[in-house]
């Protein structure tokens, strides 16, 4: 009896251990495939199993602290002196208050402000990057490191059709931030903001890439490129020509706007991609003045409903609204209604685009050029131009020297006795020019030329390249004056001629 039990119990533990072997063995089998089930149906044949970190796509890295090590030294603060125009009284006409006395106008001080921004510095002997508008009409200009070292600084170009300016200070072996790939960044993508706003040394913020190729419309130029990065790092007044830099300190814009209605950040900044800012910085370096290369035509963006008014079946890519005579894109073949939609290799899906494609080349340079017409793709040449409808590359003083003029500033005599305290006065005129040509004599003193107030030949200069990147044909100077005897002069200065 006894024995019989004994076996029993063996048996019996024989079972129990198999059964536990074969659950577990079950267990380890399985247990990366779990069973679904939703709501008391089970999946039994379906396999699925947790994703694995590992096998994900890496994420940028968000530890910050070496791109900041590496950028905060290289930002600077820009202080900027510049002069405020005065009101002026009746009709605003310096020579009426000649006539009729100074009744209207009681004598005034020139008058001065101060402003600020954010610089960059990209060499180590003292190159630095920063906005057209926070030097535009400078008298003088300070830099202030983020050492607390200051310097004055000279412009060596600037550029209103990219909002970027060059500055140099004379030192040497200061820390830099070396240009990095706007190409490359891709929406989601970390960036940091670093400016020194208010002279508080360098400001650092964070965020992601939010859109690239944005137009905003806030640029005032006849031949503007808008083509920002947009991101929600944090940007306020102050920030305008800092750093935007990748996380590994790279950099690959500059800050220049923000939109907001009350003038200070709201979650959209705007900064130039660096492919822009390195042609614009290159051409000033190496002639001066931007080549600023010309296709030649009048856009329209691409939507829903210009699509349906011309019939176009694409809704990406920069429609042509017009060719302009005698231009590259007129002796590429490209016609009124085309839509463009790749640069060199480069898919074009807006006008924003096309400008910064476009805007990276030279005069004579050879592209190729995609276009949609009639539901048809078609790959055209183009040899692209200058501002001026040549091939040439275009210098500094170019449009100067075609005046035939010398000019300085006007002396105090002339100030007092006409009650000026603005104009260049013509030196001398060669007979060769176009200030000849036009039957303006040495002596004159321009007031303004184009409705604008003309202080010194750099403003001459200014108003000169702004009538000429004016693809349009009206290339003239209105200029306003008067000769030391006091005689009223109105001439009229064809530039395309």
């Amino acid at each position: 009896m006894f024995m019989k039990k004994n076996r029993f119990f063996q048996i019996a533990g024989i079972v129990v251990l198999v059964i536990l072997v074969t659950v577990g063995t079950n267990y380890v089998i399985n247990r990366n495939n779990k069973t679904i089930s939703h709501e008391g149906f089970s999946f039994d044949r379906i396999p699925a199993s947790y994703a694995n970190f590992k096998n994900a796509a890496k994420a940028g890295d968000t530890d910050f602290t070496v791109a900041a090590e590496l950028t905060v030294n290289a930002v600077v603060h820009v202080k900027v002196k510049s002069q405020v125009m005065q009101s002026r009284g009746f009709g605003d006409d310096p020579i009426f208050e000649y006539f009729f006395g100074p009744q209207f106008r009681q004598p005034q001080q020139p008058q001065y402000r101060m402003g600020a921004g954010s610089g960059v510095i990209i060499s180590a002997d003292g190159y630095i990057v920063t906005n057209n508008h926070v030097i535009d009409k400078s008298k003088e200009i300070e830099v202030v490191l983020n050492d607390r070292r200051n310097y004055t600084a000279k412009v060596v170009g600037a550029d209103p059709n990219t909002d970027i300016a060059l500055l140099k200070i004379e030192e040497t072996n200061l820390p830099f931030i070396v240009f990095g790939n706007s190409d490359s960044l891709k929406v989601g993508e970390w960036v940091l903001a670093v400016g020194n706003p208010f002279n508080l040394t360098s400001t650092v913020t964070a965020g992601i890439v939010s859109a690239k190729a944005r137009n905003i419309n806030i640029l005032d130029a006849a031949m503007k490129i808008e083509s920002f990065i947009q991101t929600d790092a944090a940007v306020n007044p102050g920030n305008s020509g800092g750093a935007l830099v990748n996380t590994r300190g790279e950099l690959i814009g500059i800050n220049t706007a923000i939109a907001s209605q009350t003038g200070t950040y709201a979650g959209y900044a705007f900064a130039v991609p660096s492919s822009i800012v390195q042609k614009v910085v290159a051409d000033f370096r190496q002639y001066g003045v931007v080549q600023r290369a010309v296709l030649g035509v009048k856009l329209d963006h691409v939507d829903g409903e210009l699509a349906k008014k011309n019939n176009v079946k694409i809704l990406a890519g920069a429609y042509v609204a017009e060719v302009i005579e005698s231009s590259a894109a007129e002796e590429a073949g490209i016609k009124a209604g085309d839509v463009i939609t790749n640069v060199n290799g480069v898919e074009v899906k807006s006008v924003a685009q096309l400008q910064e494609q476009i805007g990276r080349y030279r005069p004579g340079d050879k592209v190729t050029i995609d276009i949609v017409r009639n539901d048809k793709k078609q790959t055209l040449n183009v040899k692209l131009k200058n501002r001026q409808g040549g091939i040439g590359l275009v210098k500094s003083d170019i449009d100067v020297d075609v005046l035939g003029a010398t000019f300085k500033d006007i002396d105090n005599k002339i100030k007092e006795k006409f009650s000026v305290d603005y104009g260049v006065e013509v030196k001398s005129v060669n007979s060769k020019g176009k200030f000849n040509a036009a039957g303006i004599k040495s002596g004159y003193v321009i007031l303004k030329i184009n409705n604008m107030r003309m202080n010194s030949e750099k403003d001459i200069e200014m108003i000169m390249k702004s009538v000429m990147d004016n693809i349009d044909k009206n290339k003239v100077l209105w200029i306003s004056g008067f000769y030391p005897n006091g005689k009223t002069a109105y001439y009229a200065v064809d530039l395309s001629e």
